[in-house]
């Protein structure tokens, strides 16, 4: 018994809309580089590499790319994180860490940006640069998963875009908690699909 379509949860699909931008959140250095505390998950190494297929896609197909890294001038303009490995300095502007990872960046054709907070969204410019890109459905990628992709997820459904999440293409500290949060937005805010799904889409395109 699944309560939670006993309840309506899940029905349907959101689908694709007229125009795709793919977001990227966050594969910065200090999460997919192992010589980094937060940059060991085997997990979010995969989903590096699925995202770079993505992109290598969309930009052949001409989608908007948005690449976003997280960073501070230092601890006065961060948030309560909880995350200590935050505080060592390697998240700090400037650092090698808070560089995008070059796998997933193209620097001639990505809009790229650094975020301060979980979703790419806030307070970010990047509503501005998909309004004119005139894009209503975006393709979330990124890390962590259970973390600032959920969050971006939540915000870019809050802001009225069709949302859709390629499974391989977002990972976590654990693969447990990557389930659960797709699992769980997938029942309300987005369709959660199989990159090769969402790459089919784009080969028609």
């Amino acid at each position: 018994m699944d309560n939670y379509k006993t309840a309506g949860y899940g029905g349907g699909e959101i689908g694709f809309g007229e125009q795709t931008a793919v977001l990227v959140v966050d594969f910065q250095l200090g999460f997919t580089d192992p010589s980094y505390l937060a940059g060991k998950s085997e997990h979010i190494h995969s989903a590096v590499l699925h995202t770079k297929n993505l992109l290598e896609l969309a930009r052949e197909k001409s989608i908007p790319v948005a690449n976003c890294n997280v960073a501070w001038n230092g601890i006065s303009d961060m948030g309560y994180w909880k995350v200590t490995s935050l505080y060592d300095g390697s998240f700090f502007k400037g650092h090698k860490s808070t560089e995008i990872d070059p796998r997933i960046l193209k620097e001639d054709y990505d809009f790229i940006f650094t975020k301060s907070a979980p979703s790419i969204f806030f307070q970010t410019p990047l509503l501005t640069y998909l309004g004119k890109q005139r894009v209503d459905t975006v393709v979330i990628t990124g890390c962590t998963t259970s973390g600032c992709v959920r969050a971006s997820v939540v915000d870019a459904f809050s802001y009225g875009f069709r949302v859709i999440v390629p499974q391989e293409c977002c990972g976590d500290q654990e693969e447990q908690a990557h389930k659960d949060s797709l699992r769980d937005v997938g029942r309300r805010y987005a369709d959660v699909l199989p990159v090769e799904t969402v790459m089919s889409h784009f080969q028609k395109i």
